[in-house]
């Protein structure tokens, strides 16, 4: 099993509450200031309280900027104080890695090249303490695998030194490309920092994965949310399989005008796309129209693939899904060696017993041919040679 960490956004996230949940999980904040003392930056202060968002508990980690900078620093500044700095060489390239991603989103949203861009809108002192101290803490935390919900990017608009813009941001919309969102609450709830931060650990997204819970921690936000607790909470436990075994996705669409002859091949696409399983069900359809409906079995990663085969190779407008569980026994094929040649075994185990073992049966289709002789022939003599082998 993994260490699992997952971040609950629904009061979005930042960098000071990714640190507030961490330092809430036990991080000491005096291990936090010593590791951060090898980086050659002055000027701040870093303060941890515990605090209250609508009646509950939280760490709010403050970054006290005591002067401001007499210039904001363009990325190569960044990067060549890392590069400086005594931390540990998996912080500094973690770090700098953030750092980059976090210039090219700007630097896309403003038309400027990643060497020009200022970090000014994400602050300079603050969210460098932020982002090398989320390095530094994540790592503390031990977690091999980072999972997220759905990201709360709030709602409304932002002002920014460039102008006021809807929520979220630019350059936080740039970070989130491709990563679930939606908006609720008032105000923006989900800054550039803390958008990088999430998504640049997170490798999944979506509702808590199946895990043994070993400790919550709740960072705060810095204002009350009239209808929310502001907190950012992180989850950590060791990853586990779901009670029912595993999730699959049920893909479903009818068709009824399109021609039989063009249906054929759809299933050979669907396996070939990765489906699990795929298979037709004659139905009867509005106006009194004989359809089909076109049932898929697929693992989650697979989604989309199977939905373009759906969309290019039917005349469908649509396909709902829904989440499964189901159990699977676990699978492993052996050869066998018959008088018509060798065939594989197709063999399914639960705890080390076996619960079923099958011939494939190309194999055996493909002998009967070459040997003239009945398919069934061939079957029998496969599974009396696998009986005969002690039925491993």
């Amino acid at each position: 099993m993994s260490r699992l960490a997952y971040f609950d956004c629904a009061s979005g996230a930042s960098g000071d509450m990714i640190l507030g949940a961490l330092v809430d999980l036990g991080l000491p904040v005096d291990r936090l200031r010593e590791e951060l003392s090898k980086l050659p930056l002055g000027g701040y202060r870093l303060e941890a309280r515990a605090v209250t968002r609508c009646g509950l508990k939280a760490t709010k980690v403050d970054v006290a900027v005591e002067e401001a900078p007499a210039r904001y620093p363009h990325l190569p500044d960044i990067l060549d104080l890392i590069g400086r700095s005594g931390l540990e060489a998996q912080v500094k390239e973690s770090a700098s890695a953030l750092f980059r991603r976090l210039a090219e989103a700007e630097a896309a949203v403003h038309g400027v090249g990643v060497e020009h861009v200022h970090f000014h809108e994400v602050g300079a002192i603050d969210s460098i303490v932020d982002v090398v101290s989320a390095v530094i803490a994540l790592r503390w935390l031990g977690a091999t695998r980072f999972a997220a919900s759905a990201l709360n990017v709030g709602t409304g608009a932002v002002t920014t030194s460039h102008g006021t813009f809807p929520v979220p941001a630019p350059a936080t919309a740039r970070l989130v490309s491709g990563v679930p969102v939606y908006g609720a609450g008032e105000g923006e709830l989900l800054t550039p920092t803390g958008a990088l931060i999430v998504t640049g650990h997170a490798s999944e997204y979506g509702p808590l994965p199946p895990m043994r819970l070993e400790a919550v921690g709740y960072g705060a936000g810095s204002r009350e949310l009239p209808d929310r607790p502001n907190v950012l909470r992180v989850l950590v436990g060791e990853a586990a399989e779901a009670a029912g075994g595993e999730t699959i996705l049920v893909l479903e669409t009818e068709v009824d005008d399109a021609a039989p002859q063009l249906l054929g091949p759809v299933l050979d696409r669907l396996l070939e796309a990765g489906a699990l399983d795929a298979f037709f069900t004659p139905v009867q359809m509005k106006k009194g129209r004989p359809g089909v409906l076109v049932t898929v079995l697929a693992e989650p990663g697979r989604r989309e693939a199977v939905e373009e085969v759906l969309f290019r190779e039917t005349t469908t407008l649509g396909v709902r899904r829904q989440e499964w569980q189901r159990t699977a026994l676990e699978r492993e094929t052996h050869a066998v060696s018959t008088a018509y040649g060798e065939i594989r075994i197709k063999v399914g185990r639960r705890g080390g017993r076996v619960y079923n073992a099958q011939p494939e049966f190309e194999d055996c289709l493909r002998a009967a041919a070459e040997r003239g002789v009945p398919v069934k022939e061939v079957l029998a003599a496969a599974l009396a040679a696998w009986r005969g082998a002690g039925s491993r």
